[in-house]
């Protein structure tokens, strides 16, 4: 049984009033990315999995990260209009790329002169494997049961592939196994969730959600 305490994250908006824009929507939502995404990494050591310290931990954070915003987008596709869209993607991406660059800059040192951003090069990588994520589908059964997007098989297997190449040899034939069967049900769940109620302009009493400690 877990011994961690759970991880607990805003997920309402507590405050009555006109509608938040795309940008504040994409803020909190940014902020909920991130912690899911930390959590996905905690679990997957407590699972065993070495993920030192330093480049493997942004190496697997940013495919995390990717994959989280990929899904989103997918659920904002369902929800809002393309300008909406749009906005608060674009928005969401620069938000998790602003905070993964103040904790790349903090552990890892600032880049060498002339070198990208650790933000842009996270955009890049954004621009890069959103669309392949983008290209799979969903599972139309378990879609319709949660009324949300529900991404197929394919789409989970993805992640698998992307952090292969993240983790040390030993741990590589076990990854897919471990993000399939219980890394990515937990993070896809939390996700899904949180764009129902943050999306949702109704103000509920002072509430929240949880992701389990590994």
């Amino acid at each position: 049984m877990s011994t961690n305490p759970a991880i607990r994250i805003k997920n309402r908006w507590f405050k009555a009033g006109a509608g938040h824009s795309a940008q504040e929507q994409a803020s909190a939502m940014g902020f909920i990315v991130w912690r899911v995404a930390q959590n996905m990494l905690k679990r997957m050591r407590g699972a065993q999995f070495d993920i030192d310290a330093g480049g493997a931990y942004f190496d697997f954070m940013r495919e995390v990260l990717v994959f989280l915003i990929a899904l989103t987008d997918r659920i904002a596709h369902a929800r809002l209009d393309p300008a909406q869209r749009a906005e608060f993607t674009v928005a969401l991406v620069r938000h998790v790329a602003g905070t993964l660059q103040d904790n790349e800059h903090d552990l890892l040192g600032a880049k060498a002169a002339g070198a990208p951003s650790y933000a842009d090069t996270f955009i890049d990588l954004s621009n890069e494997v959103g669309p392949h994520y983008a290209e799979f589908g969903a599972d139309p059964t378990a879609a319709a049961a949660a009324n949300s997007f529900e991404p197929d098989f394919a789409f989970v297997r993805y992640l698998g592939v992307r952090l292969e190449p993240t983790l040390p040899d030993k741990d590589r034939r076990w990854v897919l196994d471990q993000v399939m069967a219980i890394e990515a049900p937990e993070a896809i769940a939390m996700v899904q969730r949180s764009m129902l109620e943050l999306h949702d302009p109704a103000p509920r009493s002072a509430r929240r959600s949880t992701v389990s400690g590994d």
